[in-house]
């Protein structure tokens, strides 16, 4: 692929695109992307901005330019407290580091029952994390609790089933010590060569 294709795909993606403020912290990528479904289908949504701030800001991307145009017309749509205020986009979503993404069927299975927890209270520990979700979403196969990221932590937490990881979507926003924790469907399978607590 020559520089000038590569350009012209980057504008592609631009033109599909629309960037999106005034984001209520309570809100996930699920609730955007849902929203913004109504537009036309959405290939990627991302959430961005501190997890700590009131307000945040997101990418999402279309299949076309026709649900990118028509998702400008969503701007003043209130979601959680706020209205949104969408633009035509100036960037392209960064993707994923393709590394970390799922490799074979079994790993996108893993991405299933995986989520992405974002804005954890770096007092809970890793057992108090999965005794929190085993109690309301179902058993956890495996939990990894990242550094920390100023006064919070991040999380994946791959769950025994999907039906446990659609449960712990809900879960968003709810207090655990200080804090709300953000959950997000993870994009990338928690794999076995990095520290794990695993259920026995």
């Amino acid at each position: 692929m020559n520089k000038r294709t590569s350009l012209a795909q980057k504008e592609d993606v631009i033109r599909r695109t629309v960037y999106v403020s005034h984001i209520d912290q309570l809100v996930t990528e699920e609730n955007l992307a849902g929203v913004f479904a109504f537009c036309g289908q959405v290939v990627d949504c991302r959430v961005c901005g501190d997890p700590n701030s009131l307000l945040r800001f997101a990418f999402v991307e279309f299949t076309n330019e026709e649900g990118a145009r028509a998702a400008l017309s969503m701007s003043g749509t209130v979601l959680g407290f706020y209205p949104l205020k969408v633009l035509p986009s100036k960037t392209a979503i960064a993707p994923v580091n393709p590394t970390f993404l799922p490799r074979s069927e079994d790993e996108r299975a893993m991405c299933m029952r995986t989520v992405y927890c974002t804005n954890i209270d770096k007092r809970i520990s890793q057992t108090d994390l999965k005794g929190f979700f085993e109690m309301f979403c179902g058993e956890v196969h495996r939990l990894r609790l990242g550094d920390y990221h100023h006064h919070s932590r991040i999380t994946f937490v791959e769950f025994s089933n999907a039906e446990s990881a659609i449960r712990a979507l809900n879960c968003s926003g709810i207090f655990l010590g200080a804090l709300p924790i953000r959950v997000s469907p993870s994009k990338t399978p928690v794999r076995p060569h990095y520290p794990l607590a695993e259920s026995k």
